[in-house]
């Protein structure tokens, strides 16, 4: 049951947070809701155990090659230490029992929870190994949380939603494959067939250019957003948005924390000050001043 829950990685449930956004930046103020709450700490929880059944699948997909990986093969199915008919099996339960309750819980809802799962099935089983078309793949996972969020308690989808949680996304799925890069060197081919088509400074650069296509986003954002305060209090919060990507590049370049964003977010205090400040800021704004 240990080497199981190992393999759901319960510490990368915090990329579900993506879920409260709706709920946070909704017209209503449904914060305040408590339905409204309850409904996405129950879609917050299902998408966990979603993830972790992605998070098994891949796993099983990839157990060969994790073999020949210098981190990845100590994980309990390449280890040995998690039987593959245990793993099969939990897959199945899961996905059996977990898709039939997104739709029960919210119609839209289920659909968007689905096109997850099928996002990433094509990922692991076929996107993975298209140059480009990775580092979208694992973008739209994000996009589709952030999107099943809203449509669970019924919030109008703002286009800001999509937009900056896509280059958000992306920022994160391109550092995840410049660590892979530098990790693995010359037997990067051997693990993860696309590595080839990528190097250090064209990965470099798609960072460069997404971490300043996020922050004008952002910044737009805070200023011409309908549902913000008329006061654009929101501004306040471009400083912390700023340092926070700031911090995490300089985590990906000097700590070599960019293959785990949900290590980076627990291991640094700057970082996790920085977004839980964000945070408070952010609800202060929309709750307390006038739109």
């Amino acid at each position: 049951m240990m080497a199981l829950l190992e393999t759901m990685r319960p510490k990368q449930w915090t990329k579900n947070l993506v879920i409260f956004a709706g709920l946070v930046f909704s017209d209503d103020r449904l914060l305040l809701s408590p339905p409204a709450v309850l409904t996405s700490v129950a879609a917050f929880g299902l998408f966990c155990l979603l993830s972790s059944a992605v998070y098994i699948l891949n796993d099983l997909a990839d157990i060969e090659k994790d073999r020949q990986h210098p981190v990845k093969r100590h994980r309990p199915l390449p280890s040995g230490r998690l039987k593959r008919s245990v793993a099969t099996i939990s897959v199945i339960l899961l996905f059996g029992t977990l898709i039939p309750c997104a739709f029960w819980l919210q119609k839209w809802f289920g659909v968007a929870a689905l096109a997850y799962v099928l996002n990433n099935l094509a990922y692991t089983f076929i996107l993975k190994n298209i140059v480009l078309l990775d580092v979208f793949s694992i973008a739209a996972g994000f996009v589709l949380r952030a999107m099943a969020g809203a449509f669970v308690i019924e919030a109008p989808i703002s286009p800001w939603l999509y937009v900056v949680t896509i280059l958000l996304a992306l920022f994160l799925a391109i550092s995840k494959r410049r660590h892979e890069l530098i990790l693995l060197q010359q037997n990067r081919g051997s693990h993860r067939r696309v590595l080839e088509e990528y190097t250090e400074e064209l990965l470099d650069e798609m960072l460069s250019v997404v971490t300043a296509s996020t922050v004008i986003a952002y910044s737009l954002y805070t200023f011409t957003a309908q549902n913000l305060p008329d006061n654009h209090a929101m501004m306040l919060t471009i400083p912390f948005a700023l340092y926070g990507l700031f911090r995490y590049l300089y985590l990906i370049h000097r700590k070599n924390l960019g293959g785990a964003p949900e290590e980076a977010l627990l291991q640094d205090k700057p970082l996790m000050a920085t977004i839980l400040l964000w945070g408070v800021l952010v609800i202060s704004i929309l709750y307390i001043f006038p739109r």
